[in-house]
């Protein structure tokens, strides 16, 4: 099976909303990103975007840092299923202004399924 693996920080451009709430979409941006390493390692193709089934489950403000997983889960002719998954895993302390801490257990903040095409005459065998 093929994973990504993408671990970044938040930052306060990311911020969309009051107190430096993050967008929901940047979240899917990621997951995006994700999917797409996995269809260049399996494909040798980015391949498109059919669908996104996703679930927010927490917060994420600027500041706090993501562990964004992508894990390939099904493969049809052209189709490719992915289950991905956003876990905080450190988070700034809202009202100490620097101060963050580690979090004793990532918290998932987002799941999601994701199906992905890429056309046959993309896939490349060598990529595989």
């Amino acid at each position: 099976m093929s994973e990504s693996l993408i671990r970044l920080r938040m930052a306060s451009a990311d911020g969309h909303y009051g107190g430096g709430l993050v967008d929901g979409a940047r979240v899917l941006q990621l997951f995006g990103d994700a999917v797409t390493e996995i269809l260049v390692r399996h494909d040798g193709d980015e391949g498109l975007m059919r669908a996104m089934n996703a679930e927010f489950l927490a917060p994420v403000w600027a500041g706090d840092y993501l562990e964004i997983r992508a894990t390939l889960s099904r493969t049809g002719n052209t189709s490719r299923t992915l289950e991905c998954t956003a876990h905080k895993i450190i988070e700034l302390e809202q009202s100490e202004g620097s101060a963050a801490r580690l979090l004793a257990a990532p918290q998932l903040v987002a799941r999601a399924q994701a199906i992905a095409v890429v056309p046959l005459e993309k896939q490349r065998a060598a990529a595989r």
